[in-house]
């Protein structure tokens, strides 16, 4: 019988190591670059990094990443200059573009419609408005160089807050311990295509054992508590800007007006806040723009996108 078990045990074992190598070789699951925060409290990526990034289940989109020497994933390091028109994308994992091999990100895109113009991509997954306007005033001589300056917004992620401070759960994916279970990709892999779901749930459930659960909302409740929230993150909105100004000569949002509540939407017509809209233009395509398994821009959405910021610059350089 012990030597059963011993067989079991080291059968076990082997089996384990062999889809280990199976995974890193056929680069099954993606490779985590590391970040961190530099020494003007900016959250990015750690400079000159390079792996792959592996979404979906049976390796659906497998595209490669380059972190440059300013942190951020892109072909191209930044250098502003007055003698150039740089145009500047910041926002989160949708600019990032970690969905999209570095050479044929959105920047790229635009350059093949903009003679001589240089984009720059300040994307950084979990990014919100407060992210982007802290690390714009970081480094205000950079951005003053930058002819447009691009920032993707999504309503109701990114102006849950109305100051800036670092996001310690993201900060703690650095930790010795979450480290080292990265470096199991056997584990990786299993987690990223639901396999530890179940277990996940199963202790979620045993922990919160006992705890009443709330009686759920009637619709009056809920659209009273939407409509506050709203108004919360307008207000947050408002306060940002106070705190960092916005160059309305040069800045622009880039969002769907489609998800985007009217109480928002008022306030920067009100206001001359310049943005740009993309949700006819993906209601309008024939292919799908965004990827099957989440809602992150394919290559035909981040073509799309990439046209109608470069039809706003010719449009602003012909003025």
């Amino acid at each position: 019988m012990k030597k059963l078990f011993f067989k079991i045990f080291i059968y076990s074992v082997l089996i384990l190591l062999a889809l280990e190598v199976y995974i890193r070789v056929f680069h099954l699951t993606k490779d985590y670059p590391v970040r961190y925060v530099d020494a003007f409290g900016v959250e990015k990526w750690m400079p000159n990094q390079e792996g792959y990034s592996v979404t979906g289940n049976r390796r659906q989109n497998f595209s490669e990443y380059r972190i440059n020497n300013f942190g951020y994933n892109s072909y191209r390091e930044f250098n502003p200059s007055k003698d150039k028109v740089e145009i500047a994308l910041v926002g989160d994992s949708f600019i990032e573009g970690f969905h999209q091999n570095y050479y044929n990100s959105i920047g790229n895109k635009i350059e093949n419609q903009l003679h001589g113009v240089e984009v720059y991509e300040y994307g950084y997954a979990g990014y919100d408005l407060a992210d982007q306007l802290h690390l714009i005033s970081q480094y205000k001589e950079q951005f003053e160089l930058i002819d447009y300056v691009v920032l993707g917004i999504k309503f109701e992620n990114d102006l849950a807050r109305a100051e800036y401070n670092i996001v310690k759960e993201r900060m703690q994916l650095e930790s010795p311990l979450y480290k080292a279970i990265r470096q199991i990709k056997l584990l990786v892999y299993l987690n990223n295509i639901g396999v530890l779901d179940a277990p996940k749930d199963l202790v979620q459930k045993l922990l919160s054992n006992g705890k009443k659960k709330n009686a759920p909302l009637t619709k009056s409740e809920e659209d009273k508590q939407l409509k506050e929230l709203e108004t919360k993150y307008l207000e947050n909105f408002k306060r940002l800007v106070n705190t960092y100004g916005f160059d309305k000569t040069r800045f622009l949002f880039l969002l769907d007006a489609e998800q985007t509540p009217d109480i928002f939407l008022n306030h920067l017509n009100e206001y001359d806040y310049k943005y740009i809209d993309f949700s006819k233009a993906f209601q309008a395509s024939k292919k799908p723009p965004t990827l099957i398994y989440d809602m992150h821009w394919n290559n035909n959405g981040r073509t799309i996108i990439a046209q109608l910021i470069a039809n706003y610059v010719k449009e602003m350089k012909s003025i």
